[in-house]
């Protein structure tokens, strides 16, 4: 069977291949959120996340409270969707965080930090959707010298995505992300959430920061009926 990849990964797809016809020129501002919204029929998370990693990737540059803006193609354009990177990217919407406070580390998230498995972190499980459709489940596990202070452990929807929300008021620095990747059952907890025993693309990630230390365990839980991770690279 054929399956179509994420809705928002659609919606970058459209946008560089308007970028690599010319309809959108370098330095030419692309059309509003609410604007792409309704010309393809997507949500505005799903816009939003697509201009993110658009501008990650260097498609495009984001200006606040301007708009987005051509740039053009990156000269080694990175045509994969790194799950855990979009993870930490995306802001939440008012139904996406299921859970938000202090748990003891799980052994294997306590063996990727580093510390003793128990050890108190702050976890935040939330769903990601397609339409009304779950997509993804995913966990996020911070330490608490990372997390105390910042708003991770409330329910509440972050506004910006994890990374910006530590940025700024951590001054923490993502550097690099080890990813993960495997065909594996869904836990009984991901089963309920997702409505399928079917087998799931299950992503583990290590966030590092430039000293190499571990800033965050990330867990996904990706139905394999709705996603394709497809990577694009030249062949010297």
């Amino acid at each position: 069977m054929d399956f179509a990849p994420p809705k928002y990964a659609q919606v970058m797809r459209a946008i560089q291949e308007r970028i690599e016809s010319g309809e959108y020129a370098p330095g030419d501002m692309l059309p509003s959120e609410t604007q792409l919204v309704r010309e393809l029929g997507v949500g505005r998370t799903t816009v939003v996340r697509a201009l993110q990693t658009l501008a990650m990737q260097g498609w495009i540059e984001r200006e606040h409270g301007r708009g987005s803006f051509v740039k053009g193609r990156p000269e080694s354009a990175a045509e994969i969707v790194r799950p855990s990177l979009s993870t930490t990217e995306q802001g939440e919407n008012a139904d996406a965080v299921l859970e938000a406070g202090r748990v003891p580390a799980p052994r294997h998230v306590a063996r990727l930090l580093g510390v003793a498995e128990g050890t108190p972190l702050i976890a935040r499980k939330r769903v990601a959707r397609q339409a009304d459709v779950i997509s993804a489940v995913e966990t996020i596990w911070v330490p608490l010298e990372h997390a105390i202070g910042t708003d991770l452990d409330k329910p509440e929807p972050l506004r910006r995505g994890i990374r910006q929300h530590l940025q700024s008021v951590k001054h923490l620095r993502f550097d690099h992300i080890t990813e993960r990747v495997s065909a594996r059952k869904p836990t009984k907890e991901e089963a309920e959430l997702l409505g399928s025993s079917n087998p799931v693309l299950g992503v583990l990630a290590t966030v590092h920061d430039p000293a190499g230390n571990v800033l965050m365990v990330v867990s996904l839980a990706l139905p394999g009926s709705l996603h394709v991770l497809e990577d694009v690279f030249k062949v010297s």
